[in-house]
Formats: structure tokens, sequence, C-alpha cells
């Protein structure tokens, strides 16, 4: 059969069909809040939502009126094609914090389902098939009943990630040889920080690496002797008055600064085999020694299908929510290398880098 382009008076359509008197749960399990339908406008928006979310003991709730914009329905109906997986938060770069909220009430429509694609990843001349992380997919010929989320197998579909081989040959470790999948662990976060330090470098940046790991080579070079790396963290501006801080971040997996070293648009945390709490740890430790460090961005990066449920909660306890904690998947730090590779000019590399962030803190 033949479809029309799916558009956003379809998708507004769809939603205002809905009970408006039902409250819908995320598809996250760790998302607490809840979902309730104020108003649609017809034919293309905005959709006023009700954010409902529990207190700690569940005895009381806040709710926030929200509203989800035309321009955020436009951009999601414009990337929905029949039978097709879609990403919401590469859709939108990962902003919009109703972003999330849009894609619930999509799902809960009769024709949309929740479906986990693998992912081919190629690695050097061969491939490899990784678990996939959460989609929706749009089955016009296969409608459910309204108001529930179903999941929909796609066995064999898998979405084709761009060759991203980084010259992993080029990249050799100083530290101890590790063994099956601790050694894949080290391998990979060596490869995320690599990635890292030549995406701040595009972006006209300097980066601190972990102390640690100065002695990592790529290309023939130390980490430390890369062009963009800082080689003593005592001696940058930003760090100057707090004589804790350089202490406190030497062990940061990656610190990027401006290149006076007066702002820092990026602290990053790099987990794949230790748990985020040390990472958390580590980094809160380097706010308390320099308050003024308190409205910098800090950032996790973990592997998309492990860590998105452990860093959203994680991000939320008490004791970490005033970092106010955004997440960086790898899939994200491997778009953003190579969309650095074209040479762009011009660009906010704050703003930009945060496209790619997730907000654990969003509903």
């Amino acid at each position: 059969m033949q479809y029309s382009d799916y558009t956003a008076t379809n998708l507004t359509k769809a939603i205002d069909g809905l009970n408006k008197r039902a409250i819908y749960d995320y598809p996250t399990k760790t998302t607490k809040s809840r979902l309730k339908i104020l108003q649609v406008t017809l034919p293309e928006g905005p959709i006023l939502i009700e954010r409902i979310t529990p207190s700690k003991g569940g005895k009381e709730q806040k709710t926030v009126e929200v509203s989800i914009s035309v321009d955020m329905i436009q951009r999601l109906a414009n990337a929905i094609k029949p039978n097709r997986p879609v990403n919401v938060d590469r859709v939108f770069g990962a902003s919009y914090n109703t972003r999330s909220a849009l894609e619930t009430l999509l799902l809960h429509t009769e024709y949309f389902y929740l479906c986990y694609p693998g992912r081919i990843q190629y690695v050097g001349q061969s491939t490899k098939i990784k678990n996939g992380h959460k989609h929706l997919i749009y089955r016009p010929d296969s409608p459910h009943r309204a108001g529930i989320i179903e999941t929909q197998e796609v066995q064999g579909m898998c979405i084709i990630e761009a060759d991203r081989d980084i010259q992993i040959d080029a990249l050799t470790s100083n530290k101890p040889p590790l063994e099956g999948a601790e050694a894949e662990y080290q391998r990979e976060h060596e490869q995320m920080q690599v990635l890292l330090v030549k995406c701040a470098e595009a972006l006209g940046l300097n980066v601190w690496i972990a102390k640690n790991d100065h002695g990592v080579q790529y290309n023939g070079k130390r980490l430390i002797e890369q062009k963009n790396v800082i080689k003593d963290l005592r001696k940058v501006p930003a760090l100057q008055g707090y004589t804790g801080a350089p202490k406190a971040g030497e062990l940061i997996d990656c610190i990027w600064f401006d290149k006076e070293g007066r702002n820092i648009p990026a602290i990053i945390e790099i987990e794949h085999s230790t748990g985020v709490t040390s990472g958390l740890t580590r980094m809160k430790g380097f706010m308390e020694a320099a308050p003024r460090l308190m409205d910098m961005t800090y950032i996790i990066a973990a592997p998309d299908d492990k860590y998105r449920a452990k860093i959203h909660q994680k991000a939320n306890d008490p004791q970490f929510r005033e970092l106010n904690i955004k997440y960086l998947p790898y899939s994200a730090i491997l778009d953003l290398y190579h969309l650095t590779r074209r040479n762009m000019c011009g660009i906010d590399n704050i703003k930009f880098l945060h496209t790619f962030l997730e907000d654990p803190l969003a509903g």
C-alpha cells in the first residue's frame, strides 16, 4: 500500500483522539512522572499537557503545565515514515524538555509502537551488531488499542551506523593488559576519550585529560602530547584562586576549556565498567572545590544501551541533583566527531554541544 507523508496534522489529530481524562505513563520505567492532556489545538498544535511528578514518599505530587510546540510537532512528523524506526532524541538533537512527553503520547496512539532495533557498528573491516535502544515505529497497517503502549518486535531490523572507525590500530594503551570484556571496556573508554579530544580541537577548545590517561597513545603520540591537551591543570586561569580545584579535577576524564582557559564548556566523565557513582562523586568534588563552577555543564558519557536508566536514576539522587547532570550517549559522541570533521565555522560551540545532550532531570 502507498502512503502519503505523515504530517503534523496527522500527529496532532492522533493525540487529540486520546482520552483526555486518562493519565499516561512514560515508556521508561525509571521515569516516575506521568502525563495528562489538557488541550490540543487543531490542526497542528500546540498541545498543552500536565506533567505529574510524585514526591519521594509518594503521598504528594507536583503538577506542572507545559506546552508541546508547533515546531516540535512538525519536526517529529517530518521524521516519521511507515515501518521505519525513529529515535526521538536524535530528531531533536536531545534538545526540548518536552520531547519525551510528545513521544509518550504518540506511543499511546493506535498506530505507533515502541521498538528496539539493533545497531550495526563498523569496526575496521568487520561489523558487529549491538543491542539497540528505544525508538518508536509507525505501523499504519497494524493498529493496537489506543491508550496503551505496545512493543513491536523488529527482528532482523538494524540501524546502520556510519563508518565509525577512528584508526583503532593507532590507539595504544599504557595500562596493564586486561582480558575479555574488561579489555573491551578499557579500549572503548580510551576511544571515547580520544574522540572527545578531537571534538574539542575541532571546536577550537583545549582539553584536560585525566592524569592516569596521559600515557595513552594515539597516532604515535601520548595524549598529553596532543596539541590541544592541557599539560598542567594548576595553570589554567579558570581555576586560579581555588587551590583545591586542580587536585579535585585531575582524575576527571575530560574537561573542556576555551582557548584562553577562562571558560569551561564541559566537564565529562566517561563511564563504562566502573559504574556511574564514582564519576559523579569526582565531579561533585570538583564543583565543591571551585563553587563558581556550579553553573558549568557536568556530563556523564556512557554506552547507549546499558547506562541510560542508571544515569537517569543517579542524576536524580539528592546528593547529585545540584550537578544538573547531562547524559552524552556514545553514539552521540560519534555523531559529534563526524560532524566536527567538516570544518564548521561560525557556530557557538557550547550551544552546539548541548544539542547532543540528554537531560535526565527533565520529564
